[in-house]
């Protein structure tokens, strides 16, 4: 499939909340797919050097959190730095899962997944997760897509 196809797709935009021992991270993540009906599972895309993937594995959870567009500001607060770098959590209203996994507290909700399986994908893992819990926090936001932002010229093509 070309590569101009795919950039006609319009993903929403997620905050991916890990955590293990006492580190706690949010990341940014498009690609995040249901799976199967009635939203028990998905699957989640992770960059191999990303701290998130590390968190993940090491911990068998994570925490998908739907961005609103009010939310845009997150993409360079959570996409753009590594968090082994910096704490992402530092001055954002969070709130935390039954696994003690991070999540947006104005995001418009969140999913609270197990991991079961993973697959390689040249420079990405896929995780396929259980959804646990599914909670909507505020019902009323319309989410940010990758469309959005393509349009306020906060990320390339």
């Amino acid at each position: 499939m070309p590569k101009s196809l795919l950039k006609l797709k319009n993903y929403e935009v997620h905050a991916i909340g890990s955590s293990f021992g006492d580190k706690k991270n949010l990341n940014i993540a498009t690609w995040v797919m249901q799976t199967a009906m009635g939203g028990k599972r998905v699957v989640v895309a992770f960059y191999k050097p990303d701290l998130t993937l590390q968190l993940v594995k090491a911990s068998g959870h994570c925490c998908i959190s739907i961005l609103a567009e009010n939310q845009a500001s997150l993409i360079n607060k959570l996409g753009r730095k590594s968090g082994r770098d910096t704490d992402k959590l530092t001055r954002l209203e969070v709130g935390f899962d039954d696994f003690g996994n991070p999540y947006p507290a104005n995001a418009i909700g969140y999913l609270q997944c197990e991991v079961v399986s993973w697959t390689h994908c040249l420079d990405h893992e896929l995780a396929i997760c259980t959804v646990l819990k599914s909670k909507v926090l505020h019902p009323g936001l319309k989410p940010l897509t990758l469309n959005f932002l393509r349009e306020k010229k906060l990320v390339r093509g």
